[in-house]
């Protein structure tokens, strides 16, 4: 596999390989495996931009897809920005959280975003391997980055409710992570996106990736709110109605 790559006015050639079987973060009682693309500290944001079109995602510095043997419920989405329409909830999150400051700044490490990160974990996935991650893990997950990528702060006067790790494709945006402050009613989270939809089309970007979708998984059941989508389907995106049992 290869791919121009404008930092290096090269011809980068990029090799997959096949990880061994590990137990699926998303569906109880099945295994899971993902094709790596190496070397991923080479890649740019020029060629992530490429591969994220081709349904690849990163974590950190690794760049990877579901490649599982006998399951392909992993189902890349993204938005069109410029024909997304909200629904009700949506609108309402709109309103209830416009008072939010949010500010684009470019990966660093703040003690105080560790601090809500850590909070975040413990109330969102307590007993979870993330639970426990320590500065240097954090760095490893948030920080670590071979493309574009900054942290979108959002506050109340001077309280951290929320950050989002977005990265900024010549053509998409792609949203990362988010994490904030767990606070009864609120919806932080359908907020980040809708502010990243926001900023993509203030921006001329056509789209915001957003993952994996699984009709099975309720953790995923949020983007099936997000319409219209569109869904990539033997390699070709298509525009979908998607809904979550």
């Amino acid at each position: 596999m290869s791919a121009p790559s404008s930092a290096h006015s090269r011809q980068l050639v990029l090799h997959l390989y096949a990880t061994a079987t590990y137990d699926c973060s998303y569906l109880e009682a099945h295994e899971a495996r993902s094709q790596v693309v190496v070397p991923g500290n080479e890649i740019d944001t020029e060629v992530y931009a490429q591969l994220i079109e081709k349904g690849f995602r990163r974590s950190g510095q690794t760049i990877y897809r579901p490649w599982c043997d006998h399951c392909s419920a992993c189902i890349p989405l993204r938005i069109p920005a410029d024909a997304f329409h909200p629904d009700r909830s949506q609108r309402r999150a709109w309103k209830h959280h416009g008072t939010l400051a949010a500010t684009v700044l470019p990966l660093h490490f703040s003690e105080e975003h560790y601090a809500l990160y850590r909070r975040y974990q413990h109330a969102r996935h307590a007993g979870g391997s993330m639970d426990v991650d320590d500065p240097q893990e954090y760095r490893d997950f948030i920080l670590a980055s071979p493309v574009h990528s900054v942290l979108v702060e959002f506050r109340e006067g001077d309280i951290l409710r929320m950050v989002a790790l977005v990265d900024v494709l010549p053509r998409a945006l792609s949203a990362v992570y988010t994490f904030y402050d767990d606070i009864p009613h609120a919806a932080y989270g359908t907020y980040a996106v809708l502010w990243q939809i926001a900023h993509a089309r203030a921006t001329g970007k056509a789209h915001v990736y957003l993952g994996y979708w699984i009709e099975e998984c309720r953790k995923m059941r949020y983007k099936t709110r997000f319409q219209p989508c569109e869904i990539l389907r033997e390699s070709s995106w298509e525009r979908a109605m998607l809904h979550s049992q």
